[in-house]
């Protein structure tokens, strides 16, 4: 298909580096789905780092290589896509270097490009509400588990950077209980005063 934003596309080395600097990174910068159905994207403005083996919050803790978990394992800059309550995909971007299993978890999106796409898809016309969860954004982009494994350096699914460098807000992240200390690590980052995020911080 023809691709209007490969310019700006983010090279494979951008994602070659730790989660928790990748995630700081990966801020603010544009997610976009080239479908079938057309062209839709996102700035994100709410992610969370998860930080391989030794992070309890992570699937791969303990080392554990699932077929669910087996791309989190390749070099950054590809898409873990998998599906929570057997219904709700939510999507993770793969970070650092080979065998080093570190991923960004994406909360939320502002919408940007094929916004009545979006509106279709998830059958609501409130612009914020739109991309304002890990489901629902995934949902308005129609990201579901055929994407998993996509090469992010690849003309279907990318992230692009325009230049915007947003003010971090930092917060612990959510829904992971169970993982004791490592649920109160500060790994959540959100584009400060943001109207879109899933949750404050």
């Amino acid at each position: 298909m023809n691709n209007p934003h490969c310019a700006s596309k983010l090279p494979r080395d951008f994602y070659l580096c730790d989660g928790l600097v990748a995630a700081q990174n990966l801020l603010g910068k544009i997610l976009v789905h080239d479908s079938p159905d057309g062209l839709t994207s996102g700035r994100i403005v709410e992610l969370e780092a998860y930080m391989g083996e030794t992070d309890k919050g992570c699937h791969a803790y303990g080392g554990k290589r699932t077929e669910r978990t087996s791309i989190m394992y390749a070099q950054g800059g590809h898409a873990y896509v998998y599906l929570i309550y057997g219904m709700y995909s939510c999507m993770n971007i793969i970070v650092n270097r080979a065998d080093i299993p570190h991923c960004i978890f994406l909360r939320a999106l502002e919408p940007v490009d094929g916004i009545g796409l979006m509106m279709k898809r998830r059958g609501t016309d409130r612009l914020k509400n739109l991309c304002s969860g890990p489901g629902k954004l995934c949902i308005a982009m129609g990201i579901d588990k055929s994407l998993y494994g996509e090469d992010l350096c690849g003309d279907r699914l990318w992230l692009e950077d325009d230049g915007f460098r947003p003010e971090i807000a930092k917060g612990r992240r959510i829904n992971i209980d169970y993982a004791g200390e490592d649920a109160l690590r500060n790994w959540r980052f959100a584009v400060k005063g943001s109207k879109f995020l899933s949750a404050g911080i």
